[in-house]
């Protein structure tokens, strides 16, 4: 009925040219997306000059390709101000048209020997190993630098890797990055792209224990974590009065409350939260899916962005984008929510992992054990939450043990 309302108010413009047929199911797609009628509008108007300038010329839809359309923003720049409008409206009306099937989508896959290879690393991630989007994107961008430093043929090179060629690449790059975290990623990274390569019979010696670890301990100091006035003045420092508001201050106490991952605030589905039983489902590391209970606080910033600030649309996501297409939160959203909210509290950037560490940190000093810390957090090893054991100083001097044959 909404949407009926809003087709309404766009006016139709009547597309001359090669794209006249698909002006009606244009707007149609757009109104149900979620795009205001004024948005609507100035899509269907600059289909009507990309079809008039196509006609002009003998252009069909079907041959609407990437160079064809460079020439037309070209033209537009020549002839008119607002070329940078133009390109970005252009992107929506070739979207719709590629979702029609009347335009073939440009192809971007990387054809070379190493695209090749990182793109069957990455689906073996996925499908093998059960790592999440941004750990994919991650440990193939550090797998290229390894692969890309190859003499070619690339496939005759990989035959022939050894343990030395390993070891001097890991110490040139831990010599070239002053980062811990980066060089440690690009480990990490290594012994996953030497595995994959063993798997698949292209390497005959298994080479992961021949890269070197890289000094770096966490467990050296104590867990980073907020006070909670700070934890308190990041949670109100929106304005839930707004759309944007209601769900960035949901995104928060989610994080906040329950120690989520900012992956797993973007993967949650409406169908998760079990209203009834008091639960919400949460899609972890590893395809890893488990229940938490639903605190009051979580259920009610939710109840109030889903009834009050998202918009409608039939995205299956909690957590969506303010403007149509209403697509989910990426983790980097979810990031510049954080990052946003700590300007506005006068903090520090901070990831939103910090949120993670601060509730484990609060939970023991609520007197939880560590392996309810660990439930709640949902950590496959006791050794990842031994870490929350030293919350501070007075608190390790009672793990302390006495010296064997001291006073």
């Amino acid at each position: 009925m909404e949407a009926d309302r809003d087709r309404r108010h766009v006016v139709p413009i009547g597309v001359p040219g090669p794209l006249a047929e698909y002006e009606s199911a244009l707007q149609a797609e757009l109104v149900r997306t979620g795009y205001a009628p004024s948005s609507v509008t100035n899509a269907v108007e600059v289909m009507r000059r990309l079809s008039r300038w196509m006609g002009e010329r003998g252009v069909s839809a079907a041959a609407l390709s990437p160079a064809v359309v460079d020439k037309y923003l070209a033209f537009r720049r020549q002839s008119c101000h607002d070329a940078a409008a133009a390109r970005s409206w252009v992107g929506t009306v070739l979207r719709f048209l590629q979702g029609q099937g009347v335009v073939t989508a440009p192809d971007r896959e990387d054809r070379t020997a190493i695209g090749v290879m990182l793109a069957a690393f990455r689906g073996w991630l996925v499908t093998e190993r059960g790592l999440a989007p941004d750990t994919v994107r991650c440990y193939g961008t550090q797998a290229r630098k390894f692969l890309a430093q190859l003499p070619a043929p690339l496939e005759d090179s990989i035959s022939r890797l050894d343990g030395a060629a390993v070891i001097t690449f890991v110490l040139g790059q831990a010599t070239a990055t002053a980062n811990v975290g980066s060089a440690k990623a690009q480990v990490t990274a290594l012994r996953a792209l030497l595995r994959f390569l063993h798997v698949q019979g292209l390497i005959q010696t298994p080479l992961v224990a021949a890269v070197p670890g890289l000094a770096g301990w966490r467990a050296s100091e104590l867990p980073r974590i907020l006070a909670s006035a700070q934890v308190e003045a990041l949670l109100g420092t929106h304005d839930l009065s707004t759309p944007v508001g209601l769900r960035d201050h949901a995104v928060l106490v989610t994080l906040a409350r329950l120690g989520l991952r900012g992956g797993e605030i973007a993967a949650l589905k409406i169908a998760d939260v079990e209203w009834r039983a008091g639960e919400i489902v949460i899609r972890g590391k590893g395809s890893r899916i488990e229940r938490l209970p639903l605190p009051a606080e979580v259920g009610s910033a939710l109840a109030d962005y889903l009834t009050r600030g998202r918009p409608p649309c039939r995205c299956a996501a909690v957590f969506v984008g303010a403007r149509a297409p209403h697509r989910p939160l990426t983790p980097s959203a979810v990031r510049a929510i954080m990052g946003r909210a700590c300007h506005l509290a006068g903090l520090p950037r901070l990831g939103a992992h910090r949120l993670r560490h601060t509730l484990a940190s609060d939970l023991l000093r609520a007197g939880s054990s560590l392996a309810e810390v660990g439930q709640i957090l949902r950590h496959r090893s006791e050794l990842s939450t031994a870490t929350y054991a030293k919350i501070d100083h007075g608190t390790l001097g009672t793990l302390a043990r006495p010296w064997p044959g001291g006073a």
